[in-house]
């Protein structure tokens, strides 16, 4: 006895969904994961000091700080970190060089 076209993909798709269901879930997404639990992962940023600090920024800026992230190989966080120090230093220097002149 012959099968149609139909029958056949019909068939195939089964064995498919069958040998997918069969596999279970790959270690990325089940207990193999190395992701962390966000509760483990919000006690070891506290302990380190570090805290959540969220804004809206231009995107054009947003792509301007992923480009110079990866240029300097360093995380976003750290780059923002490094710029916010940076730019919050300027006019304490200002300051000095004013109090200095007068």
């Amino acid at each position: 006895m012959t099968m149609k076209r139909t029958e056949l993909a019909k068939n195939k798709m089964v064995k498919a969904t069958h040998a997918v269901r069969i596999a279970g879930v790959p270690d990325r997404f089940g207990a193999g994961s190395a992701v962390d639990d966000k509760k483990e992962q919000r006690k070891r940023d506290q302990a380190a000091g570090i805290v959540p600090f969220a804004c809206k920024l231009p995107m054009a800026l947003i792509t301007h700080l992923h480009d110079r992230a990866k240029a300097d190989d360093v995380s976003m966080n750290e780059l923002v970190a490094e710029l916010l120090n940076v730019a919050l230093e300027k006019p304490k220097a200002k300051a000095a060089k004013k109090a200095a002149a007068d």
